[in-house]
């Protein structure tokens, strides 16, 4: 029950942030929302305030904001008002269908300054190296603090192993502040059966706390570290390299993520808020970059048909548009019921 209640905030928090992202931009731009709606299926509970009718769905995932004339749809009785979504300028629609993505982001920096206020930092110093390892013959030393693998700039000690893990069997050049100047040497991370992973060989236990403005700056650095992470993880999953059973939806999310998180920290209040916290921050940035892929259906798809008006400085015939939507709503939905039973059978068969 206590997994079910996190699950349902944590993605409430989530959704909502989106969806209120797309009805401010909306209200600001004089564009009429029908419908803001929380959750999927069977309505629950709704009232109506104005021009909008408020409601809470069956199921805690997903959420609407309801546009009228979207896809070219009257969705109010009689003619469409001067409220339609199409009669809106290009550039307001434009910045409605962003704010959702956008205010995913915002909550994801907000979430991330309240957890690093809360959390130890580890920036990217090698405290130890350890003995006729990768990182050893390389020539890195303790005190060493890393600047760049392969020339990405790096910030915490995290991205460090994201970056192992992601290049486990390739050379990286990395360059280390050293007394004030820099070195550059190279390594390839080698694989540690006891670990069961590729390690470079280093150890960082440099840990410090921050607060005030020094949280912002790290407060950015995780949320930066959320999105490499988040796009590498696609990048991964597009090219085959993620297996069927590390991919995890709202189940999978729930029960392998949430539950076992708070599980393994519901012994201190802290942990647990912490840990919801970095897990709101994730899903938040995920939630934000898989928006943004020009996709039908998804606020990138839209996206891409409105930058198009802008180059033909005419629109794209509001049926068309809303059909090819259509198909991807379709498509989403039969991958939702895929992944539901992927969830399941790693729940109980993985």
């Amino acid at each position: 029950m206590v997994t079910f209640i996190l699950f349902v905030v944590i993605f409430g928090i989530v959704v909502i942030s989106h969806e209120f992202g797309h009805f401010l931009l909306a209200k600001a731009n004089g564009i009429h929302v029908v419908e803001f709606s929380v959750g999927m299926g069977p309505t629950l509970f709704s009232f109506g305030k104005g021009e909008t009718k408020y409601s809470l769905k069956l199921l805690p995932i997903g959420g609407a904001c309801m546009f009228e004339g979207e896809d070219g749809l009257n969705t109010k009785e009689g003619e469409e008002s001067e409220g339609s979504f199409q009669k809106a300028n290009v550039w307001s629609r434009i910045s409605t269908v962003f704010a959702g993505p956008l205010f995913n982001f915002i909550l994801a920096f907000i979430v991330a300054f309240l957890m690093v206020n809360l959390i130890i930092i580890r920036e990217p110093y090698i405290n130890q190296v350890v003995e006729d390892s990768a990182a050893s013959e390389a020539g890195l030393l303790a005190g060493d603090k890393i600047l760049s693998l392969n020339g990405e700039r790096v910030y915490l000690f995290e991205e460090v192993s994201l970056y192992t893990a992601l290049n486990t069997d390739k050379e990286i050049e990395i360059v280390v502040e050293r007394d004030g100047k820099e070195f550059r040497t190279t390594l390839v991370p080698r694989y540690d059966e006891e670990q069961d992973r590729y390690m470079m060989g280093i150890v960082n236990s440099d840990m410090q706390r921050v607060s005030g403005l020094k949280a912002f700056r790290y407060a950015w650095y995780e949320v930066r570290y959320s999105v490499k992470n988040t796009y590498k993880s696609l990048g991964m999953l597009l090219t085959g390299k993620v297996k069927r059973t590390d991919v995890a939806g709202p189940v999978g999310i729930a029960v392998n993520v949430v539950g076992k998180v708070y599980e393994e920290t519901k012994e201190s209040w802290q942990d647990v808020l912490v840990n919801m916290l970095n897990i709101v921050m994730l899903l938040s940035v995920n939630l934000g970059i898989l928006n943004l892929l020009p996709l039908p259906a998804l606020d990138g798809g839209r996206l891409v048909f409105l930058i198009l008006e802008v180059i033909r400085r005419k629109p794209i015939p509001p049926e068309k548009e809303g059909m090819v939507h259509f198909a991807g709503l379709i498509f989403f939905m039969i991958l939702m019921v895929f992944i539901f039973f992927n969830d399941l059978n790693n729940i109980f068969l993985g």
